[in-house]
């Protein structure tokens, strides 16, 4: 390896491939049966930006030409997340390389990025069967500045059959959702670089204590209650932990790896975060029978979902972080409904003005707070 060329300390090729493996098969389907999901999804996607647009009356809504809109199959939307992984990790990787480079060239050598390709293939696995929808601003698309806005055309298909609804109102309603999303950044174009920038931060101070990483996993082992280090173990108190064996309000694995600066760091994302999964909530639950008729039995079914997933599914979600993503969808919710309630949907899009307007992860749980900064 050329001594300027930065390790592959994860084989983003190998990750991609490891997870098209793993991943579970989706429904049986026909080809004629996939290109009509699909030709569907297009259609609601675009007949939903008309309600999108009315609900937030955000005039980015008109045209969304600076980013795409693909319908992707599981392996698909693994490979597209290996190339966001990829950017964003990428000031961390230039950081070692600048303060440890010997120590990163003698892990790539050991390793070749093979271990870690195979350890992220499996989480994207895990992940590519449970996403129904994604915008990712980091990686332009080839014609245009903005993102691209991935629909996972067999999870879709695959909850709408386990639920029983109508495939054409699930549709519309996920479309809603995840076209919300993509006007947000159409919305505020400094959006992505402001993020990019908190992220970069966050993952380079993580790069600099990963060392400590084996101390801190076996510090939160010890902190868990008795009877609670397996996964599907009973809960010793409902106040700290879950069936899962995970403690209540752990953030996942990042959360181990928290200095001072990293909390901060990882609470104004966590804020971000909470607003822009909240407010396309809110659109989503905004339409009525006239747009979306069954629109109360999926939400309804939806919403129970999460009651049916075993044990071992629980563990996994805990420690990959993705009840705290839950909680984020709740926690902004709140925060959007209140301050939409509060000052109209006119004074809440003052959010999408400029980064100082963003609200703090205290502002979240405390709305007014927001609203009074704001002059509102």
């Amino acid at each position: 390896m050329d001594s300027n060329t930065p390790p592959q300390l994860v084989n983003w090729d190998l990750a991609a491939s490891t997870a098209a493996k793993l991943a579970p098969p989706g429904p049986r389907m026909s080809a004629r049966e996939v290109s009509a999901i699909v030709e569907n999804l297009r259609e609601l996607a675009d007949r939903s930006v008309e309600h999108v647009h009315r609900i937030t009356g955000l005039e980015a809504a008109r045209d969304l030409r600076d980013s795409d809109l693909i319908i992707v199959d599981r392996a698909s939307w693994s490979k597209a997340n290996t190339q966001s992984f990829r950017k964003l990790m990428a000031p961390a990787i230039g950081h070692l390389m600048e303060t440890r480079a010997e120590q990163l060239k003698a892990a790539n050598a050991a390793l070749g990025g093979g271990v870690t390709g195979a350890q992220m293939g499996a989480i994207l696995a895990f992940l590519s069967s449970k996403v129904l929808g994604q915008y990712d601003p980091f990686v332009p698309n080839a014609r245009a500045s903005g993102g691209r806005l991935m629909l996972v055309a067999p999870n879709i298909v695959s909850v709408e059959q386990e639920l029983n609804v109508e495939p054409t109102d699930f549709r519309l309603w996920v479309c809603l959702h995840e076209q919300t999303h993509r006007v947000q950044f159409a919305a505020a174009p400094w959006l992505k670089d402001h993020m990019l920038e908190h992220i970069s931060e966050l993952t380079v101070g993580l790069a600099d204590k990963a060392e400590s990483l084996a101390e801190r996993l076996t510090n939160a082992l010890k902190s868990l209650p008795k009877g609670n280090a397996q996964p599907g173990g009973q809960s010793g108190s409902a106040a700290t932990s879950d069936d899962d064996g995970v403690p209540a309000g752990d953030g996942g694995i990042l959360s181990l790896l928290q200095s001072p600066e990293d909390k901060e760091r990882l609470s104004h994302l966590t804020a971000v975060m909470s607003l822009l999964e909240g407010h396309a909530n809110v659109v989503m639950d905004a339409v009525d029978a006239s747009i979306v008729p069954t629109v109360k039995t999926i939400r309804r079914r939806f919403n129970a979902r999460g009651k049916t997933r075993g044990p071992v599914e629980k563990f996994i979600r805990r420690l990959l972080g993705l009840d705290a993503k839950m909680r984020q969808y709740s926690d902004g919710s709140k925060f959007v409904r209140a301050v939409v309630d509060s000052v109209g949907m006119e004074g809440f899009n003052r959010v999408w003005e400029r980064a100082e307007n963003l609200p703090t992860e205290k502002e979240i749980h405390a709305p007014q707070q927001w609203i009074t900064r704001m002059g509102l």
